[in-house]
């Protein structure tokens, strides 16, 4: 899985950051790692440099394979609870996504029991019968 972090110029892209969004994106999204091909981490400070409650948002989006993208958006106070709340949103996501697929493949058609099948053709068979009687007469 490859893990791309940009960030606005309201917000230092050191390579500080860019390592432990990295590593935080991985640690928490590692069980996917076969199923993604790239994570792309957004990084912005809405109101630049003014103060604020809920101005800092991380944007995350999934490349699953085979798949639409997903995207999660999380706002905080700080960059670092922004990042985290995006996380696991995209973690659930996933989850949801990848459990609803998993699901498909196990439960399929269920199996029938053969003596319910001839028990039905039998019930077919005599219906069949009595409605050929009654045109019959």
């Amino acid at each position: 899985m490859q893990i791309q972090v940009h960030s606005d110029n309201h917000i230092e892209g050191s390579a500080r950051l860019v390592e432990w969004v990295s590593a935080s994106v991985a640690d928490k999204l590692d069980r996917f790692d076969d199923e993604i091909t790239r994570v792309v981490v957004h990084l912005n400070d809405e109101n630049g440099i003014k103060a604020g409650s809920q101005d800092k948002r991380c944007q995350i989006e999934a490349r699953p394979k085979g798949l639409q993208p997903i995207s999660v958006t999380h706002k905080a106070e700080s960059l670092d609870l922004a990042v985290e709340g995006a996380i696991d949103k995209l973690g659930n996501a996933l989850n949801h996504q990848f459990g609803k697929l998993r699901s498909k493949r196990v439960t399929g058609p269920a199996p029938v029991a053969e003596e319910a099948v001839e028990g039905q053709d039998a019930l077919l068979e005599e219906d069949f019968l009595a409605d050929e009687q009654l045109r019959s007469s």
